[in-house]
């Protein structure tokens, strides 16, 4: 275990291609898993994608894949819970690669810090997780305004959440979110304010060490990818 296996890791990697971060959380899940790196948060934004989670059925795309290909928006299959969400340019993306025992727990967590944060743009929002799966996110009053979505193997998780913060929302209208007819909002919507992706990474960055009770140590990407390479050397 190297010295950095006791410090919170926090990569922004601006906006990235779906794909790519999905490789990279599995190179970082891969060096979290024997212990080369700690507790790590990737937050990024994405170009137009539609993903589908374990759970997510045929009439959550009501208008046909070919017509999102039209629209310029992938579809892709990944091995998060949950059902469909929207990923866009102006939404914070966050993938938490951690050890937990407990992905409930995990979830409820991040549930937890999103609304802690939110706190601080004057936005009350709330848990919903007594009603049900589909309403695992964080809510104001009845509006959805972030998904989360996570995956868990040997202890690591994968995935993880989405905050809708200034971004275009007539794509939201095109799906059935998560499986619900929920109404979804942003923070620009609740709050009157247009606050970057990129600057409100900062303050999740920094409540999300407080929560794991660690030292927050931002890396950049190249950092982080000289990091984990012994990872990739040792699975190659």
């Amino acid at each position: 275990m190297t010295e950095l296996a006791g410090e919170c890791l926090v990569v922004q990697l601006g906006r990235t291609d779906y794909h790519a971060a999905l490789a990279l959380q599995q190179r970082v899940r891969d060096a979290r898993e024997i212990d080369l790196i700690g507790d790590t948060l990737l937050l990024l934004e994405h170009d137009a994608v539609l993903t589908r989670g374990r759970r997510s059925t045929a009439e959550e795309l009501p208008r046909g894949e070919q017509w999102y290909a039209e629209q310029g928006i992938e579809i892709v299959d990944v091995d998060r819970g949950g059902r469909v969400t929207y990923h866009g340019p102006g939404q914070l993306v966050g993938y938490p690669i951690v050890r937990s025992a407990d992905v409930v727990a995990h979830v409820r967590a991040l549930e937890q810090l999103i609304i802690g944060v939110l706190a601080g743009q004057g936005i009350e929002a709330r848990a919903r997780t007594d009603e049900g799966a589909d309403f695992t996110g964080v809510w104001v009053e009845d509006r959805k305004i972030a998904s989360i979505g996570v995956h868990l193997r040997r202890s690591i998780t994968t995935h993880g959440f989405s905050i809708n913060v200034a971004m275009d929302m007539e794509p939201w209208q095109w799906i059935v979110p998560c499986g619900l007819a929920a109404t979804i909002t942003s923070i620009e919507q609740e709050s009157g304010s247009t606050p970057t992706a990129a600057q409100f990474a900062d303050q999740l960055a920094a409540a999300w060490a407080a929560q794991q009770g660690a030292a927050l140590l931002q890396v950049s990407p190249q950092q982080l990818s000289e990091l984990i390479a012994p990872a990739d050397t040792a699975l190659g």
